[in-house]
């Protein structure tokens, strides 16, 4: 049996960052034996103290076989402790340090203009997460609803928002509907929705658990998601239901993170609004989205490859 691996995850406190760096440790420990440890640098300022709250983290533990980490509070400390451990580096998402510097970057194919052909970067349909494919099909019923709100790509347009959940929760052989929204929903939208749907089932994202998502998307057959929300729509495939793109405002015609969109809409991943408007249908996804396991998969043979047989 192949030993077992340690691996040390160091966050910056943002859920979203977590989410994708405990994404790929978990898929490496389900394909192998792994312990993952996670090393916290939220709330450390500056450079010094995020290097010294790494150096009192890894104080008196065991050397780990592998560093993960994602975003730029990280990329520092993950470095250092690669070099002092004589570890391998992995960094999730296009950094701002060059690429060259870590033994592995694993980043969305948006965040390139063009395709990277640098040996140590892996590209991918997205953010790395945490939620697994639900391949029972026939165990999936319902719907959920995931609204995000104002960003740097995206405004906010709310009368045209709860017309478009209107009519998609009137649609026959729809729900029932379940809706949470973000840290970035406005102010008093959720008392408004309950006024204009009071049948759908309300979770403020502020009374989940990081667990509720997952859990609802393994089961919902259809779910829809503010297109501003682009982490969540990739969570949404990664589960293997179908998705649709809510619509609100642009900001800006041409980012990485639109682009991101375009080819999934191009590609048959998602359904854009008006499309579904036309047809009253979603489009099921090629396959459900498995990134994070495909990445496992290149992280052990790329640094834990199997002894030869004799």
């Amino acid at each position: 049996m192949a030993p077992i691996l340690s691996i040390w995850v160091l966050g910056d406190g943002k859920p979203g960052h977590q989410n994708q760096a405990l994404g790929l440790a978990e898929a490496v420990a389900r394909l192998r034996p792994c312990s993952i440890r996670q090393i916290s640098l939220a709330g450390k300022r500056g450079l010094v103290g995020r290097l010294r709250a790494a150096l009192q983290a890894a104080a008196g533990l065991p050397k780990p076989d592998l560093l993960i980490a994602a975003g730029h509070a990280t990329h520092p400390a993950l470095l250092w402790l690669a070099k002092k451990l004589r570890v391998p580096s992995i960094v999730l998402m296009r950094p701002s340090l060059p690429l060259r510097w870590f033994d592995l970057c694993i980043a969305p194919a948006h965040d390139f203009r063009h395709a990277p052909t640098a040996p140590n970067v892996l590209t991918t349909l997205g953010a790395l997460n945490r939620v697994q494919a639900n391949s029972t099909t026939a165990s999936r019923c319902g719907g959920l609803l995931l609204v995000g709100g104002p960003s740097d790509t995206h405004a906010w347009d709310e009368p045209a928002l709860l017309d478009a959940l209107v009519e998609i929760c009137g649609a026959d052989g729809g729900g029932p509907w379940l809706l949470t929204d973000s840290r970035r929903t406005p102010p008093g939208f959720l008392a408004r929705l309950r006024l204009r749907l009071p049948a759908v089932a309300v979770f403020p994202h502020t009374e989940t658990t990081p667990d509720w998502l997952p859990a609802r998307l393994a089961g919902a057959a259809d779910v829809w998601v503010t297109e501003d929300s682009v982490s969540m729509v990739y969570e949404a495939l990664s589960s293997g239901a179908r998705v649709g793109l809510l619509p609100v405002p642009r900001r800006k015609q041409d980012t990485r993170v639109l682009r991101g969109l375009r080819q999934l809409v191009e590609s048959g991943w998602v359904t854009p609004y008006p499309l579904w408007c036309q047809s009253r249908m979603l489009a099921a996804p090629p396959q459900p989205l498995q990134e994070a396991t495909r990445c496992a998969a290149t992280v052990l043979a790329e640094f834990f490859p199997p002894p030869p047989t004799a």
